[in-house]
């Protein structure tokens, strides 16, 4: 079984065209991986893109996710076919979970029944959540039984370590992806960063990703042009001193950015 490409394209915020253009210039970069949701409403233009670029179903990694206004009862099944009509690629390589039930509306118990079911029937070849925190963790893997959850995507940039739910999916044996690598252009700007792009040859934000993957994380930043795709995607050939890491670890300010009232209470 092929495993996650640490690096992929995000699509975020990327809606229509844009998201489609986008996807089309990651793939032609040399992405592998790319990162799409219902809740983002592009999915029938990422699977064009992936249609559009000619390359073999076999050598990508789709994710996509469930938006939690879909986890009624019997709601998650005919969702996830919808999201998997408008890809067009079969079944996704990774199905999360987006978010816990927004206010606990509808029971866990409930709603990863149907998410074990839509794995069972094969419309995914793994399952994994994001923003699920210590408690939703505990809860989801009790009740997925020996179903495995491959990752957890949640918001992870050198201004937030988030170590609470880092160390804990650590010790259940579940990586993390991280969202938001690029703290949304915060890094760009940070002198260290800066520095140790200076040191390396590299921009702010390269570095910023070569932080995450030294740590072993799936990193999906977005970009709009194709110079910034790209140029992303070359962060994985940086290798940072455990100096600079060192630098890099003392960044951490807890910044946040992303704390609607969608969240569950974080960890």
């Amino acid at each position: 079984m092929k495993s996650i490409p640490q690096i992929g394209y995000g699509t975020w915020n990327r809606p229509g065209e844009i998201a489609y253009r986008g996807s089309l210039a990651a793939l032609e970069a040399g992405y592998r991986h790319l990162d799409c949701a219902e809740g983002y409403e592009n999915e029938e233009f990422v699977g064009r893109a992936i249609s559009d670029s000619g390359l073999p179903r076999e050598d990508l990694w789709i994710t996509t996710k469930v938006a939690p206004e879909s986890f009624g009862p019997g709601q998650v099944r005919p969702h996830v076919e919808a999201s998997l009509d408008k890809l067009g690629v079969g079944p996704v390589d990774l199905l999360l979970l987006h978010y816990p039930s927004i206010n606990d509306e509808y029971a866990i118990k409930d709603y990863m029944a149907q998410f074990a079911e839509v794995y069972d029937a094969g419309l995914c070849r793994n399952l994994g959540v994001s923003n699920f925190t210590i408690r939703y963790m505990d809860a989801a893997l009790r009740l997925l039984g020996d179903r495995p959850i491959l990752t957890n995507q949640v918001e992870l940039h050198v201004f937030l370590h988030n170590q609470p739910i880092v160390d804990h999916c650590a010790s259940l044996g579940v990586r993390m992806t991280a969202y938001s690598p690029l703290a949304r252009g915060a890094v760009s700007t940070n002198p260290v960063l800066k520095d140790i792009g200076g040191e390396l040859g590299a921009t702010p934000e390269q570095i910023a990703l070569a932080w995450l993957l030294a740590k072993g994380y799936a990193v999906i930043p977005s970009a709009g042009s194709p110079d910034r795709i790209s140029q992303n995607l070359k962060a994985a050939e940086l290798t940072l001193s455990a100096d600079q890491l060192a630098r890099l670890d003392a960044l951490d300010r807890d910044m946040r950015l992303v704390n609607g009232p969608w969240c569950p209470t974080w960890d």
